[in-house]
């Protein structure tokens, strides 16, 4: 994924097939077990079940292109699960 642009809540990014599609950004933390820093975004799109989709990926903050990385390890995917299971439950 190649990133246009980013702005505070939001960033464009470019796929593979040149289409440009903008994204909303819920909300980043970091881990400090993993050391990296992780951001959660939605395209607006619906699932089959009638959700909207959001996606986990990792990135740096402190980079103005803001290169989104992939998420390497099952144990990393707990805790995004967990973190993510928990906000629910607090709303």
């Amino acid at each position: 994924m190649t990133n246009k642009e980013i702005g505070e809540n939001k960033f464009t990014y470019i796929d593979e097939d040149g289409i440009e599609t903008e994204c909303d950004i819920l909300f980043t933390f970091d881990l400090k077990k993993t050391g990296k820093n992780y951001i959660i975004y939605t395209d607006n799109t619906i699932d089959e079940k009638g959700s909207i989709r959001t996606y986990a990926r990792t990135y740096d903050p402190n980079s103005d292109t803001c290169d989104l990385g992939n998420i390497e390890t099952e144990e990393e995917w707990k805790m995004i699960e967990a973190i993510l299971s928990s906000l629910v439950k607090n709303e």
